[in-house]
């Protein structure tokens, strides 16, 4: 018989379903594995994951440090255009004959 290899992705969907259910015995038997097979990759799972399936941590970790650099450039921007208000309100004081060339 040979030996069945199974995705990390389609094991980690077994795991979650295994979870949600609470029977494990019913959740391999819809899969056609051992429930002993099933334990095995949940206890893999919980103790470190599997290779690439961390996904989730990583891409958490990275949608935090976009939104962290997103809200670093929005305060940019903000910081710019108040100083333009600025520049633009002591052309109009002091020469607005050149606002006119501003627009």
């Amino acid at each position: 018989m040979e030996r069945q290899h199974y995705s990390n992705e389609f094991k980690v969907q077994v795991i979650q379903e295994a979870e949600e259910v609470g029977n494990k015995a019913a959740v391999a038997r819809r899969y056609e594995i051992t429930p002993n097979m099933l334990h095995r990759w949940q206890k893999q799972y919980h103790d470190g994951g599997f290779a690439g399936v961390d996904a989730d941590a990583a891409s958490n970790q990275e949608v935090g440090e976009l939104t962290k650099e997103n809200d670093h450039l929005k305060q940019l921007l903000g910081d710019k255009d108040l100083e333009i208000a600025i520049l633009r309100d002591l052309v109009k004081k002091k020469n607005p004959h050149l606002l006119k060339k501003l627009k």
